[in-house]
């Protein structure tokens, strides 16, 4: 069933969100009193809790895994509908079949989409974290979607780990919560199959949190999660995973070298070698799943496709490629304009600066949102403080390293998450101190906007039946708004379920009209094409379409048409019509 389209007069998300957080500072400056006991009492309670720290790292990752199958009914598993989605699902299939790529398609330029490369093999041009992590959720269950959810809920427990060696248990325990409350049950981390965000930030946590436990304790379990952590990164994020271990072995490094309490040079050589070892056979592995699908062990993902179909370039300081020949128009709308565009408006003097601003922007509104963006005014004195004053390291260090990218989706800037999470914390612990006129000004708009925090969770959660709007596809910015997508895809999903019930196999040609969004691409296949119930191939030319359907004589042809009016069309090819044409 498709959910209803929302109404333009249905209230935004976005301006509930904005209204609460009104209220929230006129009521902390009118009242800041108010409620202050039953605030004490569940304080009390938290750091109770907070103490037994194992098993609030349990708690959290269990309240992300239990809470987002509890509101599976009112917000479902997601359905592919963006580019990235059905790349990353292709990788899940191929995964999950037992196999690390497939063989080029017979009929493969009908088959050609986004971020999928079609020779040497037929797979995802991605990195295999997340289509691992699919596969496994596919293998195990059926269903890919729950190899998301059970990492993003390690996700949350790693984050509340991580802030456990940073700041004080309570608040590495809120920290927890908000990660659940704000990534882990609604952001398109959770509700779509995009960019392995919970991955990285996994991976990120780990290293971060290992780092000052393997300093104090020398203990072979912090090295080698620190390995792990290393491992996750380059197998997902593998730049900005970079960007984060950089710092991280210069600390390791002066330690070693110029520390006071350095162990023995023995014991480090046993904390290192099982680690270094894993990560040694990572990098193998890697280099043989390069060679098998892309014909080099060093060949990295991205290099194809991107050399395939791609015109501009990832860093700033490179110039646009020469055009590819490009066999559908719709490719050549998003590879040639959308991306194009991107790269123009950055590479220019009077773009970088408001770009990079945007980057920014992004960033804190996918973090914080507007709910919890009051509490960062006192950001500028977090990052003063000795305590995290490595983590404002790491994200100067990756503030360096995304100014000279071209493009920016948070899930890029994933692997700091924890820090991220670390310095927004220690923010607003510095503004709970904060007394204008000797009132507790701070004290009230901190804990009135995390109870808000549970309040906007609901109202996400009940956003259908409140008419509380989401935004639409293929327009608005779902990838920077911390409540995710709705529920897209519905229209293709809904297709083809209808022909999957349908006896016998079926092709599906899709003929995109004029000004046919770029971002709405309908083509998608699994690993094995030609054994698959459904077959999606782009409408080509006449003699190419005849082609086609003879090669796939014995399936039942249809012709999509996604942006007919009033809705999308679905009708018997008409081969008979191209046969008058002339072609034989």
């Amino acid at each position: 069933m498709i959910p209803p389209t929302a109404s333009h007069h249905d209230p935004a998300i976005i301006a509930v969100e904005g209204g609460l957080t009104a209220i929230a500072i006129a009521v902390v400056f009118s009242w800041p009193q108010l409620g202050s006991r039953y605030f004490s009492r569940m304080e009390r309670f938290f750091a109770q809790l907070a103490r037994r720290k194992t098993l609030s790292v349990a708690l959290v990752g269990i309240s992300a895994f239990l809470l987002r199958l509890a509101v599976l009914p009112l917000c479902p598993i997601p359905q592919p509908f963006v580019h990235d989605d059905f790349s990353y699902l292709l990788a899940a299939d191929t995964y999950a079949s037992g196999r690390l790529t497939n063989p080029t398609p017979a009929m493969w330029t009908h088959f050609e989409t986004f971020h999928v490369i079609m020779k040497p093999t037929y797979m995802s041009m991605y990195f295999p974290a997340q289509g691992l992590v699919l596969a496994a959720g596919k293998a195990l269950t059926g269903q890919a979607w729950f190899g998301l959810l059970c990492v993003t809920a390690l996700m949350c427990a790693a984050i509340c780990w991580m802030l456990q060696a940073w700041l004080p248990p309570g608040w590495a325990l809120l920290g927890g919560v908000l990660a659940v409350l704000r990534i882990g049950l609604f952001s398109y981390w959770i509700d779509t199959y995009v960019g392995g965000g919970s991955i990285a930030a996994l991976g990120g946590a780990l290293v971060l949190g290992a780092l000052p436990r393997l300093m104090r304790t020398v203990r072979l379990r912090y090295s080698v999660t620190l390995a792990i952590g290393i491992i996750l990164l380059a197998f997902d994020r593998p730049y900005e995973g970079l960007l984060l271990c950089l710092p991280v072995a210069f600390v390791l490094g002066r330690w070693i070298l110029h520390g006071k309490n350095t162990p023995p040079a023995s014991l480090l050589f046993q904390r290192a070698t099982l680690p270094v070892l894993l990560i040694i056979a990572a990098g193998a592995w890697m280099g043989y799943y390069n060679y098998r699908v892309f014909g080099s062990s060093l060949t990295p993902p991205y290099k194809i496709g991107r050399a395939t179909y791609a015109i501009a370039p990832y860093w700033i300081w490179q110039p646009l490629r020469p055009k590819p020949v490009y066999r559908h128009k719709i490719m050549e709308e998003f590879f040639c304009h959308e991306e194009v565009s991107a790269y123009q408006s950055i590479h220019s003097l009077t773009g970088f600066l408001p770009q990079t601003l945007i980057k920014a922007v992004r960033t804190v509104l996918f973090f914080a949102g507007i709910l919890l963006l009051p509490l960062l005014v006192m950001l500028p004195r977090a990052f003063l403080d000795r305590r995290i004053r490595f983590l404002v390291a790491c994200v100067l260090v990756l503030a360096c390293g995304q100014i000279i990218e071209v493009f920016f989706f948070p899930h890029y800037i994933a692997p700091f998450t924890a820090a991220l999470y670390a310095l927004g914390l220690q923010a607003m612990r510095h503004l709970r101190q904060c007394k204008p006129g000797n009132q507790p000004v701070g004290l009230a708009l901190v804990r009135l906007t995390i109870a808000l925090c549970f309040v906007m969770a609901a109202v996400r959660v009940c956003a259908a039946p409140l008419h509380v709007s989401l935004g639409t596809w293929p327009s608005g910015d779902w990838s920077v708004a911390w409540y995710g997508p709705g529920q897209f895809g519905a229209p293709r999903a809904r297709i083809e379920a209808a022909l999957e019930h349908l006896p016998g196999q079926q092709l599906a040609i899709v003929r995109y009209a004029p000004g046919h969004d770029a971002l709405d691409a309908w083509v998608a296949n699994a690993a094995d094409i030609d054994r698959s119930k459904v077959i999606w191939a782009n409408e080509m030319g006449p003699a190419d379409n005849l082609d086609l359907i003879r090669y796939y004589s014995n399936r039942t042809v249809w012709l999509i048409q996604p942006d007919a009016k009033p809705g999308f069309v679905i009708s018997p090819y008409p081969v008979s019509a191209q046969e008058s044409a002339g072609v034989k």
